[in-house]
Protein backbone atom coordinates (compact mmCIF):
# COMPACT_ATOMS: atom_id res chain seq x y z
CA UNK A 1 0.00 0.00 0.00
CA UNK A 2 1.46 3.48 -0.70
CA UNK A 3 1.97 6.35 1.26
CA UNK A 4 -0.84 8.04 0.10
CA UNK A 5 -3.18 5.29 0.17
CA UNK A 6 -2.51 3.98 3.60
CA UNK A 7 -3.25 7.67 4.83
CA UNK A 8 -6.66 7.81 3.68
CA UNK A 9 -7.52 4.91 4.82
CA UNK A 10 -6.24 6.12 8.36
CA UNK A 11 -8.19 9.11 7.71
CA UNK A 12 -11.32 7.60 7.11
CA UNK A 13 -11.08 4.46 9.51
CA UNK A 14 -10.34 8.28 12.34
CA UNK A 15 -13.65 9.58 10.89
CA UNK A 16 -15.84 6.01 11.42
CA UNK A 17 -14.88 5.59 14.83
CA UNK A 18 -15.45 9.27 15.69
CA UNK A 19 -18.52 9.58 14.24
CA UNK A 20 -19.73 6.38 16.10
CA UNK A 21 -18.66 7.38 19.25
CA UNK A 22 -20.35 11.33 18.47
CA UNK A 23 -24.05 9.06 17.85
CA UNK A 24 -23.44 6.54 21.05
CA UNK A 25 -22.80 10.41 23.29
CA UNK A 26 -25.83 11.45 21.66
CA UNK A 27 -27.92 8.20 21.81
CA UNK A 28 -26.94 8.37 26.20
CA UNK A 29 -27.56 11.92 26.48
CA UNK A 30 -31.44 11.70 24.85
CA UNK A 31 -31.48 8.80 26.87
CA UNK A 32 -30.54 10.48 30.16
CA UNK A 33 -32.56 13.39 29.47
CA UNK A 34 -35.89 11.54 29.49
CA UNK A 35 -38.25 11.00 32.26
CA UNK A 36 -37.53 8.14 34.87
CA UNK A 37 -39.74 5.79 34.02
CA UNK A 38 -39.31 6.02 30.40
CA UNK A 39 -35.36 5.86 31.08
CA UNK A 40 -35.91 2.80 33.24
CA UNK A 41 -38.24 0.88 29.80
CA UNK A 42 -35.57 1.95 27.19
CA UNK A 43 -33.11 -0.07 29.51
CA UNK A 44 -35.50 -2.89 29.54
CA UNK A 45 -35.64 -2.88 25.68
CA UNK A 46 -32.20 -2.29 24.86
CA UNK A 47 -31.31 -4.92 27.30
CA UNK A 48 -33.92 -7.36 25.80
CA UNK A 49 -32.42 -6.25 22.05
CA UNK A 50 -28.69 -6.83 23.37
CA UNK A 51 -29.59 -10.08 24.69
CA UNK A 52 -31.33 -11.27 21.15
CA UNK A 53 -28.24 -9.60 19.13
CA UNK A 54 -25.81 -11.46 21.70
CA UNK A 55 -27.88 -15.01 20.94
CA UNK A 56 -28.25 -14.21 17.07
CA UNK A 57 -24.56 -13.58 17.37
CA UNK A 58 -23.70 -17.02 18.53
CA UNK A 59 -25.44 -18.63 16.09
CA UNK A 60 -23.73 -17.11 13.51
CA UNK A 61 -20.36 -18.06 14.81
CA UNK A 62 -21.68 -21.43 15.17
CA UNK A 63 -21.94 -21.93 18.58
CA UNK A 64 -23.49 -25.31 19.49
CA UNK A 65 -27.31 -26.05 20.38
CA UNK A 66 -27.51 -29.49 20.86
CA UNK A 67 -27.54 -30.74 24.50
CA UNK A 68 -25.23 -33.66 22.87
CA UNK A 69 -27.39 -36.41 24.45
CA UNK A 70 -30.76 -37.12 23.69
CA UNK A 71 -32.12 -38.25 27.19
CA UNK A 72 -30.39 -35.23 28.44
CA UNK A 73 -31.81 -32.86 25.95
CA UNK A 74 -35.72 -34.59 26.51
CA UNK A 75 -34.97 -33.31 30.30
CA UNK A 76 -33.88 -30.36 29.79
CA UNK A 77 -36.87 -28.80 27.65
CA UNK A 78 -38.96 -30.39 30.70
CA UNK A 79 -37.71 -28.23 33.13
CA UNK A 80 -37.22 -25.65 30.92
CA UNK A 81 -40.90 -25.76 30.58
CA UNK A 82 -41.68 -26.58 34.30
CA UNK A 83 -39.54 -23.24 34.91
CA UNK A 84 -41.37 -21.16 32.81
CA UNK A 85 -45.11 -21.91 34.28
CA UNK A 86 -45.92 -20.06 37.35
CA UNK A 87 -48.38 -23.00 38.24
CA UNK A 88 -45.52 -25.74 38.80
CA UNK A 89 -45.68 -27.51 42.30
CA UNK A 90 -42.06 -27.93 42.91
CA UNK A 91 -43.06 -30.55 45.54
CA UNK A 92 -44.36 -32.91 43.39
CA UNK A 93 -42.01 -32.94 40.61
CA UNK A 94 -40.23 -35.83 39.76
CA UNK A 95 -37.49 -35.80 37.07
CA UNK A 96 -35.62 -38.93 38.41
CA UNK A 97 -39.13 -40.91 37.38
CA UNK A 98 -38.97 -39.18 33.97
CA UNK A 99 -35.14 -39.95 34.19
CA UNK A 100 -36.42 -43.99 34.53
CA UNK A 101 -39.04 -44.01 31.69
CA UNK A 102 -36.18 -42.32 29.02
CA UNK A 103 -33.56 -45.01 30.08
CA UNK A 104 -36.86 -47.64 29.76
CA UNK A 105 -37.50 -46.43 26.14
CA UNK A 106 -33.44 -46.54 25.29
CA UNK A 107 -33.79 -50.54 26.37
CA UNK A 108 -36.75 -51.30 24.47
CA UNK A 109 -35.94 -48.86 21.00
CA UNK A 110 -32.41 -50.15 21.01
CA UNK A 111 -31.78 -53.48 22.70
CA UNK A 112 -35.18 -55.15 22.52
CA UNK A 113 -35.39 -58.35 19.98
CA UNK A 114 -38.40 -57.75 17.80
CA UNK A 115 -40.03 -61.40 15.68
CA UNK A 116 -42.73 -59.63 13.49
CA UNK A 117 -45.24 -62.73 11.93
CA UNK A 118 -48.17 -61.67 9.70
CA UNK A 119 -51.69 -62.58 10.66
CA UNK A 120 -54.81 -62.04 9.58
CA UNK A 121 -55.68 -58.41 9.60
CA UNK A 122 -52.07 -57.57 10.66
CA UNK A 123 -48.84 -58.43 12.71
CA UNK A 124 -48.04 -59.81 15.55
CA UNK A 125 -44.75 -58.73 17.55
CA UNK A 126 -42.83 -61.37 19.86
CA UNK A 127 -40.60 -58.70 21.88
CA UNK A 128 -38.19 -60.51 24.16
CA UNK A 129 -35.07 -59.20 25.82
CA UNK A 130 -32.22 -59.94 28.45
CA UNK A 131 -31.42 -58.48 31.66
CA UNK A 132 -33.30 -54.88 32.50
CA UNK A 133 -34.63 -54.98 28.67
CA UNK A 134 -37.26 -57.64 30.06
CA UNK A 135 -38.50 -55.19 32.48
CA UNK A 136 -38.30 -52.08 30.23
CA UNK A 137 -40.49 -53.96 27.54
CA UNK A 138 -42.72 -55.34 30.36
CA UNK A 139 -43.45 -51.94 31.32
CA UNK A 140 -43.68 -49.80 27.69
CA UNK A 141 -45.50 -52.23 25.66
CA UNK A 142 -48.51 -53.01 27.43
CA UNK A 143 -48.58 -49.24 28.39
CA UNK A 144 -48.53 -48.13 24.62
CA UNK A 145 -50.96 -51.16 23.68
CA UNK A 146 -53.94 -49.34 25.94
CA UNK A 147 -52.63 -46.06 24.62
CA UNK A 148 -52.95 -46.52 20.96
CA UNK A 149 -55.61 -49.05 21.08
CA UNK A 150 -58.15 -47.68 18.64
CA UNK A 151 -55.88 -45.26 16.68
CA UNK A 152 -57.04 -45.68 13.11
CA UNK A 153 -59.24 -47.95 14.05
CA UNK A 154 -56.62 -50.87 15.17
CA UNK A 155 -57.40 -53.55 18.25
CA UNK A 156 -54.30 -53.50 19.55
CA UNK A 157 -53.63 -56.04 22.56
CA UNK A 158 -50.07 -57.24 24.66
CA UNK A 159 -50.36 -60.32 26.72
CA UNK A 160 -46.67 -61.12 28.97
CA UNK A 161 -44.27 -63.58 28.18
CA UNK A 162 -41.27 -64.94 30.30
CA UNK A 163 -38.88 -62.64 28.38
CA UNK A 164 -40.71 -59.41 27.55
CA UNK A 165 -44.15 -59.34 25.52
CA UNK A 166 -46.63 -60.30 22.48
CA UNK A 167 -47.76 -57.33 20.77
CA UNK A 168 -50.93 -57.95 18.14
CA UNK A 169 -52.25 -54.67 16.17
CA UNK A 170 -55.00 -55.63 13.62
CA UNK A 171 -58.17 -54.07 11.50
CA UNK A 172 -60.87 -54.77 9.99
CA UNK A 173 -59.86 -52.30 7.22
CA UNK A 174 -57.19 -53.20 4.18
CA UNK A 175 -56.02 -50.45 3.83
CA UNK A 176 -55.41 -50.21 7.70
CA UNK A 177 -54.05 -53.96 7.04
CA UNK A 178 -51.01 -52.47 4.98
CA UNK A 179 -50.68 -49.51 6.98
CA UNK A 180 -50.07 -51.87 10.12
CA UNK A 181 -47.78 -54.09 8.14
CA UNK A 182 -45.66 -51.01 6.88
CA UNK A 183 -45.08 -49.30 10.31
CA UNK A 184 -43.77 -52.87 11.93
CA UNK A 185 -43.02 -53.12 15.86
CA UNK A 186 -40.93 -49.33 15.92
CA UNK A 187 -43.94 -47.35 14.03
CA UNK A 188 -46.31 -48.33 16.63
CA UNK A 189 -44.01 -48.00 19.51
CA UNK A 190 -44.19 -43.83 17.91
CA UNK A 191 -47.30 -43.69 16.93
CA UNK A 192 -49.96 -41.29 18.82
CA UNK A 193 -49.56 -38.53 20.04
CA UNK A 194 -49.46 -38.71 24.04
CA UNK A 195 -45.25 -39.14 24.08
CA UNK A 196 -44.24 -35.63 24.94
CA UNK A 197 -47.56 -35.04 27.10
CA UNK A 198 -46.74 -38.17 28.56
CA UNK A 199 -43.43 -37.16 29.63
CA UNK A 200 -44.72 -33.53 31.06
CA UNK A 201 -47.27 -35.41 32.94
CA UNK A 202 -44.34 -37.76 34.86
CA UNK A 203 -42.15 -34.76 35.27
CA UNK A 204 -44.80 -33.31 37.37
CA UNK A 205 -45.54 -36.56 39.43
CA UNK A 206 -49.08 -36.41 37.46
CA UNK A 207 -48.50 -40.02 36.58
CA UNK A 208 -47.17 -42.92 38.38
CA UNK A 209 -44.57 -44.84 36.31
CA UNK A 210 -43.66 -47.90 38.00
CA UNK A 211 -40.37 -49.10 37.39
Amino acid sequence: MSARAWKAALVGGTLIVAGGYALAQSSAQNHAAMPGSMSHDMTGDMSAMHAQMMENQSATLGQPTLPGQDAFGAIQEIVRILEADPKTDWSKVNLEALRQHLIDMNEVTLKADVAAKQIDGGLEFAVTGAGPTVGAIQRMVPAHAQEINGLHGWSVTAASLPNGETLTVTSAEPKEVQHIRGLGFIGFLVSGTHHQPHHLMIAKGEFAHAH
